[in-house]
């Protein structure tokens, strides 16, 4: 048996890909990166694959069984072709399954919304595509608040438009590990998991970041349309505008949804507290 993993080379693709070689061993997972130079630091074969490429893909697919798609990161209608490719490349090479890293969120009240819709195309065309799938919608990494942590010190405070709203953030550990499980274990076929841990409220979050770093944040909420503002001068205006929706959202109550995880990987999500405190052991300088 052969799983191939897409976008091997982003975060989330090499955790998923480090899961598999602990489950089967390395010469069972091929590593598909649009720069193959990228991921090769993962120790298993490595093959071209772009998702603007549909010959790239045919060639990249041949001989696998399974396939990982790991959700684009380009903008949102761009997306949507660019996984068919990947579809339309396991269908010619007969593989057997498809399992696509979709994410939790809103498809209409947000400036997030377009790229949670994209993805809900994307799970559709999966359902459609006539082979064995699996689908995982992932909810909001909790990593990037810690790789945060120098500013927010800096800052002496978390601060967004989430207000009281509650998120289930999960980590791309976690998640690697659930991906992995769903490739392997054939009983998954046909659901769509929601792959998050406990909900819980910005304050939560500071106090629990307070407790590994020994750090004294507090969180301070902002209006959507300040927070807005904020990030577009931080980050320029689509970036920021995107990061204001997700924050929205989480105030809107879209992140807090019934977690699958346990039902998907067959153990139980570790805890935000524990989820800092591997990133604080795994980071020590930060």
């Amino acid at each position: 048996m052969k799983i191939a993993v897409t976008s091997a080379s982003g975060q989330l693709g090499a955790a998923i890909v480090k899961a598999l070689i602990q489950e089967i061993g390395e010469e069972k997972v091929i590593a598909i990166a649009r720069t193959p130079e990228k991921a090769k630091h993962l120790g298993v074969e490595v093959r071209k694959g772009d998702y603007n490429s549909p010959e790239d893909l045919k060639i990249a697919l041949n001989g696998v069984d399974k396939v990982l798609l790991v959700s684009g990161m380009d903008e949102p209608q761009k997306r949507i072709q660019q996984h068919r490719n990947v579809i339309e490349a396991a269908k010619q090479n007969g593989v057997a399954k498809l399992v696509y890293t979709s994410i939790v969120g809103d498809e209409i009240n947000t400036a997030f919304s377009p790229i949670v819709q994209s993805n809900r195309q994307t799970e559709e065309d999966v359902r459609e595509s006539g082979l064995q799938w699996v689908i995982g919608r992932n909810g909001i990494y909790i990593e990037p608040d810690l790789e945060y942590i120098d500013s927010y010190v800096k800052e002496g405070e978390i601060r967004n438009c989430a207000g009281e709203g509650k998120c289930s953030y999960t980590s791309r550990e976690e998640l690697g590990f659930a991906y992995a499980q769903m490739l392997l274990d054939d009983t998954h076929n046909g659901n769509t998991y929601n792959l998050v841990g406990e909900a819980i409220t910005q304050k939560e979050l500071a106090a629990y970041i307070n407790q590994v770093y020994k750090t004294n944040l507090k969180y301070t909420a902002v209006s959507v349309e300040e927070y807005k503002r904020e990030r577009q001068a931080a980050l320029g205006d689509f970036m920021g505008t995107i990061i204001a929706g997700i924050y929205e959202g989480i105030n809107n109550g879209v992140n807090d949804v019934p977690s699958d995880f346990q039902k998907a990987s067959g153990k139980l999500h570790k805890s935000p507290l524990a989820m800092i405190e591997a990133y604080h052991q795994n980071h020590p300088t930060s």
